[in-house]
Formats: C-alpha cells, structure tokens, sequence
C-alpha cells in the first residue's frame, strides 16, 4: 500500500508510474475523498473545541445545556462521516500498485523486458527431442488421463520415479537454501485468513483468481510469499533482528481464470502446483542488494541441475502488483521449444509492510519504520520437472537424473 501522504503530496508521480505500469488507479478518487476528509477533520475539531468551552461553564442554563447536546449530535455524525470516508479511502487505497523503482525499465508489456545474463549453451540433440507429456505418458510417471478423472482440466497425477523426483526436487531445494544460503525452514499453512491475503496484495485484486472456503473465509495460498508475508504481521521487530531469511515449500493453488486457453498441454501450468518460496524481511537500505543476492540463490539451483537458463529484468508493464523491481529466471525447454519462467523474485519496498503493519527499530529509542519485504520462487515446480525432463532426455526415450538429485531419487535414471 501506498502513503496517503505520499499520494497527496506527489500525485503526478503517482499517475506517471500508474501509467508506466498500463493499469488503472482510482487516483482522483482518492486525492477527492482525502480533501473532503480533512475538511471534515477540521470542521470536527472546531465542533470539539466548542463543546469544550461550553463545558467549561460550572452551572449552564436550559440554553447551554441544549447546545451541548446539539454540539455532541453534531460531533458524533460528523464522527460517522469520517469514518465512513476513512473506510472507502483504505478501500480504493488498497487498489493503487507499488511504484516501480527508478532502474525498472519502461515499457508496454514482456517484450520489453529486459536479459541481464544467460549460463549455460541449449543441449544439441541427434534426435528429435520429445515434449514432456509425450515422455511422462510413455515413462508411466505422468497421468494426465486420471488426473482429470479425479479433479478435472489441469490436474494430473504423478506416479513412481516421477513422484519420486518431484519430492527431490524439493529436498534438494530445501536443503540449499537452508545449509548454504542461510535460510529458514517454515512450513505454513496451505489456508489462510482473509486479512493474511489484502496484506500481501493478493485482495482485493486477484480474488477471481483465488480459491476461496466462503463457509469459515479460508483462503487457499497461491504462493507461500502469502503467509510468509504475515509472520510478523502486526509487529515491531527488536533493533538487530534485521534480516531474516525464510523457506517455505507449500503446494499452490490458483484458478488460472487469467490464462483461459493458454498451456492446456502438459503440466506447465495447473490449478495446483508445488513451489519453494524464499522470503526477506531486511532493513530499506538494505534491500536493493538482498534482490541481488535472493536472485542468485534462485540462480544456483539452475546451476546445480546443470540445465541452461537466463535472468531476465522485468519492465514498468510486466511487474507484479505489489512489485517495485523484479527479475524472472527462465529455464530452456527443448522438447516444448520454449523458456519456461521457474521463478520471478521481487524486492516490494514497504508496499506489503504498510498493509501489514510490519515495522523495525533501527535502535532502542529509534521510532519504528515500515520494513522492506522480498519474495522469490527458489524454483516453482513443475516447470523445473518439464525441464529435466525434457534437458535430459535419451535418444531411446530414458531420462538421466541430475547428479545432484541422485540421492534424493534412489535412481540414476528414468526408464
């Protein structure tokens, strides 16, 4: 969430950066609704200021008694009113994206996002190379047929070495992140409150896109940023606590009602998927440089598999919501002929802080401030298994396991 103050005193910057992101903000609304609160601000404490000296008098006649009850009526709609306006401005407030950070570059959708760097050469094939439903279904580990007898369109089930490697895949992850990267383990809950998803910018925005238990108000996580975000909401963090580092494996839900049409092959994007979060609380000049670093702990997981993959800069049109800088990581998939986004890691400034109210001391007298929060995939399953599988193919329709994931399966191949 953006400061009000922030808006009152910079409403061009607001609406550039609005513009620059090619969404929409109810900006004048806002400014509008801001001036007649204030107005009634003023108007109100002029009202309490005279009650107060008509209460000053020790013994009032039937007069002053009677326009003390008037000035009280007064003061308490007058109360209403502005409460009644406090609420549509958090409202409409909760609407306006984070501002992008002065290095994001502009421009009107993906294409003009930008590379920074690429590892790794595209394995060169003697054979054609096989997309990954064609492998699955041959292999036995996937089985998209009773997947959508059991659920539906995008499910699927996983079976025998293809479960098995999914699991690897995620204790490999977990376990890089916590011994060499500092992390910490969390394992939250798969279902949240409502407020645990307006504080992470998920509500009021994305609610077509989430699914919802109405009976108790139970929100399934389409990430674990979702409740990583609320594990110290509502706090002030003690002077020296600053950074902490989280990991979470959590499976994610999502509706997918934004990419109608799009991807209904395979497993690359389904209603439910794994993922490993990595997130950061850290001090706000600390945070441009944790990105970096958070973007290289993704970075190393490609690395470590062994399968090509650039870091690509998100532009002004592309960022997420609650994002005011972001980079996607993209891993190369030969058998589908295409990049496939493993993760996109974000610094959201005090955005989901101010929603939050998650604050620090920098010093035991200091007056507390918003922290910075950064979240990042630290890879998002399955599209890491689209890549192995379709990297590390056979020419007689086998998959070798990476090196690195070879204790985790059991096995050194799939056949």
């Amino acid at each position: 969430m953006l400061d009000l103050k922030f808006i009152r005193d910079n409403p061009d910057l607001v609406r550039q950066a609005t513009a620059n992101r090619h969404t929409a903000a109810p900006l004048d609304e806002i400014l509008e609704l801001d001036g007649q609160r204030r107005h009634k601000l003023i108007e109100l404490e002029s009202l309490r200021h005279e009650r107060k000296e008509v209460a000053k008098q020790r013994r009032p006649d039937r007069e002053t008694a009677e326009e003390g009850r008037d000035l009280r009526a007064m003061i308490k709609s007058l109360d209403e009113e502005v409460s009644l306006l406090d609420n549509q401005l958090q409202e409409m407030l909760l609407q306006v994206p984070n501002i992008p950070h002065p290095s994001v570059p502009v421009g009107e959708d993906e294409n003009a996002n930008v590379i920074i760097r690429s590892l790794g050469e595209p394995r060169s094939f003697d054979f054609p190379p096989v997309p990954h439903w064609k492998l699955g279904e041959s292999l036995g580990i996937i089985d998209f047929e009773r997947g959508v007898k059991l659920s539906g369109s995008r499910f699927y089930v996983l079976k025998g070495l293809g479960a098995r490697l999914q699991r690897a895949l995620i204790s490999f992850m977990l376990e890089l992140h916590t011994t060499e990267h500092g992390y910490q383990e969390v394992y939250p809950p798969y279902m949240v409150k409502r407020e645990c998803m307006v504080a992470s910018g998920n509500l009021p925005k994305f609610a077509d896109n989430l699914y919802h238990d109405v009976e108790d108000d139970f929100w399934f996580v389409p990430t674990a940023e979702v409740p990583l975000t609320n594990l110290h909401r509502d706090e002030i963090l003690p002077p020296g606590m600053l950074p902490l580092y989280y990991v979470a494996y959590t499976a994610c839900f999502r509706r997918e009602k934004m990419s109608a049409g799009k991807d209904t092959r395979g497993i690359k994007r389904g209603h439910q998927f794994d993922k490993v979060e990595l997130y950061k609380f850290t001090e706000p000049d600390a945070s441009d440089e944790e990105l970096e670093k958070m973007v290289h702990d993704a970075e190393e997981v490609s690395q470590k598999l062994g399968i090509p993959y650039r870091v690509k800069q998100l532009c002004t049109a592309d960022l997420g919501f609650a994002s005011q800088k972001s980079y996607d990581i993209e891993m190369w998939a030969p058998g589908c002929a295409e990049w496939l986004e493993v993760s996109s890691c974000s610094n959201c400034g005090d955005f989901q802080a101010r929603r939050a109210s998650i604050r620090y001391r920098p010093a035991p007298d200091a007056k507390a401030q918003f922290v910075h929060t950064l979240n990042g995939s630290g890879l998002a399953l399955p599209r890491v298994m689209i890549a192995i599988m379709e990297n590390y193919q056979q020419a007689d329709g086998s998959i070798l396991i990476p090196e690195v994931l070879q204790k985790y399966v059991g096995a050194t191949a799939i056949r």
